[in-house]
C-alpha cells in the first residue's frame, strides 16, 4: 500500500511473504476468490478471502503443500510502485472489489486503518495525499502491499510454518459487510520454535477460559439477550462476588470513598463531557424518554465529576478520592467479542482522584503501590510498564499548559521509578487530554496481559467547570486522575480463569470442599463436619447416590481443591480423610489440623 519507512525483521518478512503465498495458492485452487487484506500478526499471518465455493478446515492441507510447492519453486516476490489510478485500473481488471475499496479509501482519507478514518471524519482532520502506491507479485497473485517481503520464496523455512485454522471474519469487522474465510498461519525460523509454540497453544487451548467457563458454570451468553451481554452463573457470581468484596475494601482502606451511579444519563451530560463528539461510534443509540435523549454509559467519570459539584470543596477536602464497580455499554462490532474479554457490557473498577499540584506526584505513587497490592493478591508478580507521554513538538494536539505536562510526566516517572519496574516510555501515544500508566502482568504462560491503567486528565475537570477554593482563597482546577486497577471484572475474571487453568486457589474457588459420605450411615458424621466448617468455607455434601469412585473423579472435574471422604475408620477414629486436587491422599487427620491447613492456605493467599 503505502510506502513505509519502518525497518522489518527476518521473521516478519517470513510471516508476510507466507501470507502472499497463501493468496496465490488460494488463486490457484478458486481463481475466482475475492481478496481482503493478509496481515502479519503475533506469531504469524492471516488472509481474509471470499471464496466462491464452499471450504472446511480440509483446504488448510492443500493450501500448505501448495505453499510448499512455491517455497520450493523459489519464486521471486516483485515489487512495483504504480499510480493510484493504475492501481485501480488493475484490481478492477483483476476484479478485486475489496482492494478498490481500500484504494479509494487511501484517495479520499490517505489511510486505509477503520479507526484513522473515524478520527478523521469525527475530528475533521486533514488527510495526507496519497499519490503512488506500491504492489507486489508472486506468482500469479498480485497484491495492494506496502511491502516487507523476502527476495524469493526460498528463503522461507520449509518446517517453520503451519497452518493451524480457518475462520469467519467480516470484512474490515463490519456486520454489514460482507463474511470472509480468514485462514491463520503460524511461523517461526525453526521447526523447534514452531512445535514449541504449538504445545505452548495445546495448553492454551485447554486453559481457553470461553471453554472452561462453561465446562465449570461460571458465565455464559445467550441469543435471546444478546451478544456480548454476559449472563454470570451462580458459581462465577461467587468468585466475582469475592473479588468486588475484596477490592471494595482494600479501597476503603486506602481512603476511597464508593459512590454509585446510574446507567443512563442526558444527552447534555456527554455533550459536556466530549463524549459525543470524540466517542460516539462506541456508544449506544439514544433512548427517548420524554422527548429528551439518554444514552448508555460508556464511562463513569463524568458521573463522579457531578458527585463532587454536589458541594463547594476547599484545598482542605482534597485529595478526594471516589471508588465504583460501575457497569458500562460500549458499542463492539461482533466480530470482535470473545468471551468475556472483549464485550458490550462489563462493570469497571473505576476510581477518580481530584487532588492539588503538591499532591500528585503522592497520589500517583499510592495508585502505583494500590495495584501491585492489589495484583499480587491474585498470584501476578511481574510487571511490565508502559508510560505514554505527549510528543513537546505538536504541543498545538495536546490541552493544558507545558508546565503542567512536564510536571504530570515527572510525578508518573518517579511513581513508576520508585517500583523498581521496566518502564518503556511511549513518545506521542498519551492522550489529547494528558499522559497515562500502564500496567501489564505475565501470566504463568509467559503472555503479557494489560490490566491496569493510571490516566491524568487535564480535560474533564475544565469541561465540567471543577474547581476548590485554595489557602489564597482563589477558585483553582484540581488534577484529576482516572485510575482502572483490574480494568473490568469480566475481562480480569477470564484472565484468572485461564492464569489458573480454571485451579483457583481455596479463596477463590467456588466450593472450596466436599464432604462424601461412603453410605447412607455416615451421613450423620458428615453433616457433623459440615456443620463445624460451614460458617468460614463454602462446602458441600454430595451424598451417597453414586459411587464414591465417581463423586471423586466429578470433583476432580469441577476442581474443587478438598474433598473430606468420610467411612466406618474415619468414625471410629474421629478423623477425616482428606483428598487434595491434582495431588491426592493426604491421609487422615484430626479435624483440627484441617482446619488448620485451610486456615493457613486462605490467610497465605498472596502467596499461590
Amino acid at each position: 500500500m503505502v510506502k513505509s519507512s519502518r525497518k522489518l525483521d527476518d521473521l516478519y518478512k517470513i510471516r508476510h511473504s507466507l501470507a502472499h503465498l497463501l493468496a496465490t495458492v488460494a488463486l490457484k485452487i478458486d481463481p475466482k476468490a475475492k481478496f481482503g487484506v493478509g496481515p502479519v500478526i503475533e506469531n504469524g499471518f492471516y488472509y481474509d478471502i471470499l471464496f466462491s465455493k464452499k471450504i472446511d478446515e480440509n483446504i488448510l492441507q492443500d493450501l500448505e503443500n501448495g505453499i510448499k510447492e512455491l517455497i520450493k519453486a523459489n519464486i521471486k516476490f516483485e515489487k512495483k510502485e504504480i499510480s493510484l489510478k493504475s492501481a485501480k485500473n488493475l484490481f478492477k481488471k483483476l476484479k478485486q472489489p475489496f482492494k478498490i475499496e481500500l484504494l479509494n479509501d487511501l484517495q479520499k482519507y490517505g489511510t486505509t486503518d477503520y479507526d484513522e478514518i473515524i478520527e478523521i471524519k469525527t475530528k475533521k482532520k486533514k488527510p495526507k495525499k496519497i499519490k503512488k502506491v506500491t504492489i507486489y507479485k508472486s506468482g500469479d497473485f498480485i497484491d495492494l502491499c506496502e511491502g516487507g517481503h523476502v527476495k524469493r520464496s526460498g528463503e522461507i523455512p520449509l518446517d517453520g510454518f503451519k497452518l493451524v485454522k480457518i475462520a469467519g471474519a467480516y470484512w474490515r469487522g463490519n456486520e454489514n459487510n460482507p463474511m470472509l474465510t480468514r485462514i491463520y498461519g503460524i511461523a517461526f525460523k525453526t521447526k523447534e520454535e514452531l512445535e514449541n509454540y504449538l504445545k505452548l497453544q495445546e495448553e492454551i487451548e485447554k486453559r481457553d477460559h470461553r471453554k472452561l467457563g462453561e465446562e465449570l458454570g461460571l458465565f455464559t451468553t445467550n441469543p435471546l439477550i444478546g451478544a456480548g451481554l454476559i449472563l454470570w452463573l451462580p458459581k462465577g457470581g461467587i468468585i466475582r462476588q469475592i473479588i468486588q468484596d475484596f477490592v471494595i475494601e482494600t479501597y476503603k482502606n486506602n481512603g476511597y470513598q464508593l459512590v454509585f451511579t446510574p446507567h443512563i444519563a442526558k444527552e447534555t451530560l456527554f455533550e459536556t463531557s466530549g463524549h459525543l463528539s470524540f466517542y460516539k461510534e462506541n456508544m449506544y443509540s439514544p433512548i427517548d424518554i420524554e422527548n429528551e435523549k439518554y444514552y448508555l454509559k460508556p464511562m463513569n467519570c463524568p458521573f463522579h465529576l457531578m458527585i463532587y459539584k454536589n458541594s463547594p470543596k476547599s484545598y482542605r477536602d482534597l485529595p478526594i478520592r471516589y471508588a465504583e464497580l460501575g457497569t458500562v455499554y460500549r458499542y463492539e462490532r461482533s466480530g470482535t467479542l470473545s468471551g468475556l474479554t472483549r464485550v458490550r457490557g462489563f462493570t469497571q473498577d473505576d476510581g477518580h482522584i481530584l487532588c492539588t499540584r503538591e499532591q500528585l506526584e503522592e497520589e500517583i505513587l499510592n495508585c502505583v503501590n494500590l495495584v501491585k497490592y492489589v495484583l499480587e493478591k491474585f498470584g501476578f508478580k511481574e510487571f511490565f510498564v508502559e508510560l505514554s507521554i505527549w510528543n513537546p513538538a505538536k504541543k498545538k494536539d495536546y490541552l493544558g499548559s507545558e508546565k503542567d505536562w512536564r510536571f504530570a510526566i515527572n510525578a508518573l516517572k518517579k511513581a513508576i521509578e520508585k517500583t523498581g519496574w521496566e518502564y518503556k516510555i511511549m513518545k506521542g501515544e498519551a492522550a489529547f487530554y494528558g499522559p497515562k500508566i500502564d500496567i501489564k502482568v505475565k501470566d504463568v504462560l509467559g503472555r503479557t496481559w494489560q490490566i491496569s491503567t493510571i490516566q491524568l486528565d487535564f480535560n474533564l475537570p475544565k469541561r465540567f467547570d471543577i474547581t476548590y477554593v485554595d489557602k489564597d482563597g482563589k477558585a483553582k482546577t484540581p488534577f484529576m486522575i482516572h485510575r482502572a486497577l483490574l480494568g473490568s471484572i469480566e475481562r480480569f475474571f477470564g484472565l484468572l480463569i485461564e492464569n489458573y487453568g480454571g485451579d483457583f486457589p481455596l479463596w477463590l474457588a467456588p466450593i472450596q470442599i466436599v464432604i462424601l459420605p461412603i453410605n447412607d450411615k455416615h451421613m450423620d458424621y458428615a453433616k457433623k463436619i459440615l456443620y463445624k466448617l460451614k460458617d468460614n468455607f463454602r462446602v458441600e455434601i454430595w451424598e451417597p447416590d453414586e459411587t464414591l469412585s465417581k463423586r471423586i473423579l466429578k470433583a476432580e472435574k469441577e476442581k474443587i481443591p478438598y474433598m473430606i471422604i468420610i467411612g466406618d475408620k474415619e468414625i471410629s477414629e474421629n478423623k477425616i480423610s482428606v483428598r487434595k486436587h491434582k495431588e491426592g491422599d493426604l491421609g487422615d487427620l484430626p479435624f483440627e489440623k484441617f482446619e488448620e491447613i485451610l486456615n493457613s492456605e486462605v490467610f497465605n493467599r498472596d502467596h499461590i
